[in-house]
Parts: C-alpha cells; sequence; structure tokens
C-alpha cells in the first residue's frame, strides 16, 4: 500500500490529540521517509465497554491507518488478569480470566467503529506472555532498576502513605514493553498514564537486538464528572452506548470541557473548533455548541440519521419536558414499581430500583415516586432518569 506522505496530513498527526513525542524529529522523518511503520496499541479489557477516554488512542491509530500505515492492536487478554496500576491510587486486584473472556467479547467490534479491522493485525498478549519462562522473566526484569519502579509519581504516593504494592505491580511494565518486543512496533500509542510503560518497550526491545520504538502519549480526558474518564466511576460515554443515551449524556457534559472533546474524540478541522471557541469565549451559548458536539460524535459511532433522531429526543423530553411519542410498551406481571422497574429492565436489580427511588429518580406520569410500595396502572408512563421510558399496558 502506498504511504501516504502529506505535509500537512504528518503534521495534524503530529499534534492532534498529542501530548508528547518520544523521539519527535526520528518519527517525522520515517514518515516523510514513505517507509510504512507498524503502530501498536494496547488496550486491557479491564471492563465490558470501551469509552470516549480510550478513542483518543484509537483515532490517532486511525490517522495513522489513513496514511498506509500497519496498525497492530493488542487485546490484553493477559495483561488484563495482572492490571496496570499506572493511574490507580491503590491495589489493582486481579481479574479472573473468566472476567476477561466476558469483557473482551464486543471489543473488536467496539473497536471497529474507529479503525478498519479489516486491515488490522488484532493480537491477543496471552499467545506470547502466556508461554514465558522464569528465566526469561528474569532476564527482563534485569533491564529494569527497583528505583526506576518505585520513582513513579503514584507508586511513590502510596508508598509514602503506607499503603500495599505487591510485586506483580512491578510486572505489569515488562509484560507492555515484551507486546512491543513480539509485535516489532515501530511506534507505540497511550495515555499520559502509560508513560513508564511504553518507555519501558523502548528499553526491552534495545535488549532484543530491536530498534526502540517512538511513542505519542495522549492526555487523558475528564468524564462527566469533572474527573478523569474512567469505567471505574461511571462517569463515561461508551462506544457502544445507544444513541439517545450517548446524546444525552454528551449535553450533560461541563462547559469548559467542551472543546477539549472537539479536539481530542472528534476530526473537526482545527479552524472550525477554533471558531467555536472563539464564540464561547465571545458569550455565545455554550449549550449550542455541546448540540454541536453531541451531534458529532452519535453520527461517528453510529449515523446522521441517528444523531438527528437522538437530538429531536433530547430537545423534546429534556428541553421540552415531554414524554416521547415512540415508547416501548411494557406489560407487568407485578404491580408493584419495584418489580416493574426491574422486569422492564429500566434497573439490572431492586438493589438498583430502590437506590434509584431514594434518588428521586423516578417518575410516574411526570411526577416523582419514592414509595417502594407504589402501584401502577395500565397507561401510565413511567420514566427512570432523564431518557428512558416504558409506558404500562
Amino acid at each position: 500500500m502506498k504511504i501516504d506522505t502529506n505535509k500537512d496530513k504528518i503534521e495534524s498527526l503530529l499534534t492532534r490529540g498529542v501530548d508528547e513525542i518520544i523521539d519527535k524529529e526520528n518519527l517525522e522523518k520515517k514518515l516523510k521517509s514513505g517507509k510504512q511503520l507498524r503502530i501498536k496499541l494496547g488496550i486491557d479489557p479491564t471492563s465490558p465497554n470501551i469509552h470516549l477516554g480510550r478513542s483518543i488512542p484509537l483515532l490517532k491509530l486511525r490517522d495513522f491507518q489513513e496514511l498506509g500505515h500497519q496498525v497492530v492492536l493488542i487485546i490484553g487478554d493477559f495483561t488484563g488478569t495482572i492490571g496496570d496500576t499506572s493511574d490507580k491510587e491503590s491495589e489493582r486486584p486481579m481479574l479472573s480470566p473468566k472476567t476477561i473472556q466476558a469483557n473482551l467479547k464486543n471489543y473488536i467490534e467496539q473497536a471497529s467503529k474507529i479503525i478498519d479491522i479489516n486491515k488490522a493485525e488484532i493480537h491477543y498478549n496471552s499467545k506470547w506472555l502466556g508461554e514465558l519462562k522464569y528465566a526469561d522473566i528474569g532476564n527482563q526484569a534485569d533491564q529494569f532498576s527497583l528505583n526506576e519502579f518505585i520513582s513513579r509519581e503514584n507508586i511513590k504516593k502510596r508508598l509514602d502513605a503506607g499503603k500495599r504494592i505487591v510485586l506483580r505491580e512491578l510486572l505489569y511494565p515488562l509484560m507492555q514493553a515484551y507486546d512491543s518486543v513480539e509485535v516489532k512496533a515501530d511506534v507505540e500509542l497511550g495515555g499520559t498514564d502509560q508513560r513508564f510503560n511504553i518507555l519501558a518497550g523502548r528499553t526491552l526491545q534495545k535488549a532484543y537486538k530491536q530498534e526502540p520504538q517512538d511513542i505519542i502519549t495522549n492526555p487523558l480526558i475528564e468524564g462527566l464528572d469533572g474527573r478523569k474518564m474512567s469505567s471505574s466511576w461511571g462517569n463515561t460515554v461508551n462506544l457502544f452506548d445507544v444513541p439517545n443515551d450517548m446524546f444525552g449524556k454528551l449535553m450533560s457534559l461541563q462547559d469548559e470541557f467542551i472543546i477539549s472533546y472537539f479536539v481530542f474524540l472528534t476530526r473537526i478541522d482545527f479552524k472550525i473548533v477554533n471558531k467555536y471557541e472563539n464564540e464561547i469565549k465571545n458569550g455565545a451559548n455554550p449549550r449550542d455548541y455541546k448540540l454541536k458536539l453531541a451531534f458529532e460524535i452519535v453520527k461517528f459511532y453510529h449515523s446522521e440519521d441517528d444523531a438527528k433522531n437522538a437530538q429531536d429526543y433530547f430537545v423534546k423530553t429534556i428541553s421540552n419536558k415531554e414524554i416521547p411519542d415512540d415508547i416501548e410498551t411494557f406489560k407487568p406481571k407485578e404491580k408493584e414499581i419495584l418489580s416493574v422497574l426491574m422486569d422492564s429492565g429500566l434497573v439490572a436489580s431492586k438493589s438498583e430500583a430502590r437506590r434509584v427511588l431514594s434518588q428521586n429518580g423516578v417518575k410516574v406520569d411526570k411526577k416523582v415516586i419514592s414509595d417502594v410500595k407504589f402501584e401502577v396502572k395500565s397507561g401510565q408512563v413511567i420514566q427512570k432518569g432523564k431518557f428512558h421510558f416504558i409506558k404500562i399496558v
């Protein structure tokens, strides 16, 4: 495949959604040479969903792919059981292989919303990490000092606070680094929290007589509550969210993050994004630009028709506080609200139903219901949260 060496495209590749590049001069030279590069991204299936925070390196992977480079996606079915502590302030528990297998079930399908899976190499790192022997691990570990590991900011904080650090946590960077050796990566992508692990790849590649990979790290984006987007905090927008939910979640985003979402999570032209930023600074209503953002992201992950319908749904149900026309019907076996919420699928359990009721998150015919013994009647409309409705028949 012919490699695209367009100067402007390379400039965009090296700037948009980028925090740091090592070694930028070397990488830029390679990109301009017309040589096909192998671009690595690893994702651990620690939850069933890929969220928009993880879409940043996936979009960068797509950028490389569109220039003709070979993208290599590694699903960390082995590293996921070990657990990366790069962004954690406490010990990350090991996950069972059964949990990992359940989580990764739809990962390829989710990633295919962004990259061309048919042109990508897909690897599961249990293939090689599960075959390593003690002697192999010993030789790899010999390339690093304990001081290098414990000097990392989050590890140092835990040590200073007297928190437990297990030896297993020291092994994770070795495993991620060895992935780079196995796939002979020219470039590795990852978040700023992955910097140590990705640099470890350079060290280990040198030990295996390979040219060290260049590195592109991306910023970490804030989730819907202002903290870093994380599945463990539940503040995510997921690639598999249905259009109405995706649109509604994005409309709840804090105004200060609108422009960074445009920059990192879309490929809208920078000139347009700068125009939006200036207009907001000059007093334009941020809600109008949040509508544009939500529309663009839903269109990308679903379709333009889905985006239009989701916007209409949002305006009608949230802004105008109307009940939508095309809501699902449900015929309950039991009339008590707890059972109705669970049996209809609005909640996953009765405990969740109780929590939602106690938080005034349930309405029947637009009236808040908190009584767990409330009984529904035929013809009533039940609303959970802002976006979920069912009509009782």
